[in-house]
């Protein structure tokens, strides 16, 4: 399912307001490695439980309500956007809005690649260690940055299928320098982040506002008018409400 691949779980992390205390936690780990380690466990054991106790629970909603799932999570992700923006905001200009409507264009732009990807997937490629190396570290991009697909980004490079292949086939002479370039890209990535988060602190949440965003419209199933469509709406609002209130809770 798109879901399954279109939402990154940075996304849930910028909507909880944890996202840059995550990025401080793992990049700065052994200057403080006792406060790190209790903040970064909770969460390293709550998505331990979220995958083995919930994972077959998310599967069985989207298999029987698809619709009804799409538009809650898509209320769960509206519902945390203005405030998060409210808490970074100094004020609002025009630049922070093209920030956002760029980022927001290039979620999509990047879902129409996976839509398209028997074309891209066709282009010929001369495949290297230092070819895999770069499209690890591109991938890792997907990784850290909430709301950018990796997927789309390995499709663009034009080895989505061979990186698939190799993981189910475990062909390590392919997975190792993926592997290498997926970490020293996301320490490249994750500094970077950091840096902006504090010097740009507010055009960096806008940038990551739209990639969000960019995630609600690759969620949206569509919508049907008739009961369907009217408990969608009603879930969507309430788990939105939700969502506001919790964001508003000091973390």
């Amino acid at each position: 399912m798109q879901f399954y691949h279109g939402i990154s779980s940075g996304v849930f992390c910028v909507i909880f307001d944890i996202y840059e205390k995550l990025v401080n936690a793992v990049l700065n780990f052994f200057n403080d490695y006792k406060k790190n380690l209790k903040f970064l466990l909770p969460i390293i054991f709550g998505a331990f439980v979220g995958i083995v106790l919930f994972g077959n629970i998310l599967k069985l909603l989207f298999n029987s309500f698809y619709i009804q799932t799409c538009f809650c999570i898509i209320g769960f992700l509206i519902g945390g956007i203005p405030c998060l923006l409210k808490k970074h905001t100094k004020r609002i200009n025009l630049t922070s809005i093209i920030i956002l409507l760029f980022t927001l264009f290039l979620s999509l732009f990047l879902v129409a690649l996976e839509s398209t990807s028997n074309n891209i997937e066709n282009i010929n490629i001369t495949l290297s260690y230092q070819h895999l190396f770069f499209a690890g570290f591109l991938m890792s991009a997907g990784i850290v940055i909430p709301g950018l697909s990796s997927t789309a980004i390995l499709m663009l490079l034009g080895i989505y299928d061979i990186y698939l292949n190799a993981v189910s086939t475990l062909i390590i002479v392919i997975l190792l320098p993926i592997a290498i370039g997926v970490i020293i890209g996301s320490i490249v990535f994750l500094k970077a982040i950091q840096i902006s988060l504090k010097y740009f602190k507010q055009y960096t949440y806008y940038a990551i506002a739209g990639f969000v965003l960019g995630s609600v419209f690759i969620l949206f199933p569509g919508f049907n008018f008739g009961l369907e469509g009217f408990i969608s709406i009603i879930l969507l609002t309430i788990s939105a409400f939700l969502s506001y209130k919790m964001s508003l809770i000091e973390k």
